[in-house]
């Protein structure tokens, strides 16, 4: 077994520990499905984890501006899969009219987070699993496994838990909710060498064409791509073993404020 499969072994291993943990040790909880690599990668394991059955739903915040054929792809992937979906977009401000024109950082709080936080309060979650990774961007990097928010939906990234041997904070005052972060621990690279190793069916905005291709997807009037000829899942692989331009490069909101994710996740984005 190379150094490779050890390490996916072990990262495979500890996810689904963790989402087990979360189904035991919280109350009613949904999954986030962004359609990306990472929240795919996360549907494949909470179907490992409960030998095919998973046992809550998928949420897919919709803010009406994603690539068209990420929204076909999620309900291809849906149909395939009988996964329970959950399609949620913030009417009141798409009607109010909520775009980038209002900066980008206050249409992710409108169109994102203010979507989230309706859909934790609608369906009464208390523990949302969540597909984000330490590596992936800054304020991530001071997440916990078990993360929890207050009755307002915000995070207070500077009052963090210990988490020692597998130990988890579950216990929380009601009208606050649990972000669960099964795939903290990877790595970008991890993620796409298991995609590899499971053939995981993945969207192929991912693989490059006429020298782009996306590496983060979101919103289409806020994604762009990145310069790459990559087009096979083992090209990606060894393009993200030399490349030094960051992950998330492509996106807008990012470059508008470097603080920017930070600022929104502290308010409830996910």
């Amino acid at each position: 077994m190379t150094k490779v499969d050890l390490r996916l072994n072990e990262l495979e291993s500890e996810s689904i520990y963790i989402l087990r943990e979360a189904y035991k040790k919280l109350g009613k909880l949904g999954m986030l499905w962004s359609i990306g690599k990472d929240s795919t990668v996360l549907l494949w394991l909470a179907q490992k984890a409960f030998f095919g059955h998973v046992p809550f739903p998928f949420i897919h915040v919709d803010t009406l501006r994603k690539i068209p054929a990420m929204i076909e792809y999620r309900d291809k992937v849906a149909k395939e899969l009988g996964i329970k979906l959950i399609v949620h977009t913030n009417w009141d401000a798409v009607k109010a009219g909520a775009g980038p024109h209002l900066g980008r950082l206050e249409c992710c709080k409108l169109l994102k987070t203010e979507g989230l936080k309706q859909v934790v309060k609608n369906y009464g979650f208390d523990g949302l699993i969540v597909g984000v990774r330490r590596d992936e961007e800054g304020s991530r990097s001071k997440e916990r496994v078990f993360s929890e928010r207050n009755e307002s939906d915000a995070w207070d990234y500077t009052n963090q838990p210990p988490e020692l041997w597998n130990q988890f904070k579950t216990d929380f005052p009601k009208g606050h909710h649990i972000r669960v972060h099964p795939i903290l621990s990877w790595t970008e690279l991890d993620i796409w060498q298991y995609i590899r190793r499971e053939q995981i069916p993945i969207i192929d905005l991912y693989f490059a064409k006429n020298g782009k291709r996306y590496r983060s997807l979101g919103c289409e009037c806020c994604t762009g791509m990145v310069d790459s000829n990559a087009d096979t899942l083992d090209k990606i692989i060894e393009e993200l073993k030399n490349t030094s331009v960051g992950e998330r490069a492509g996106r807008a909101q990012d470059n508008e404020d470097s603080y920017a994710l930070q600022k929104l996740r502290r308010e409830g984005y996910m």
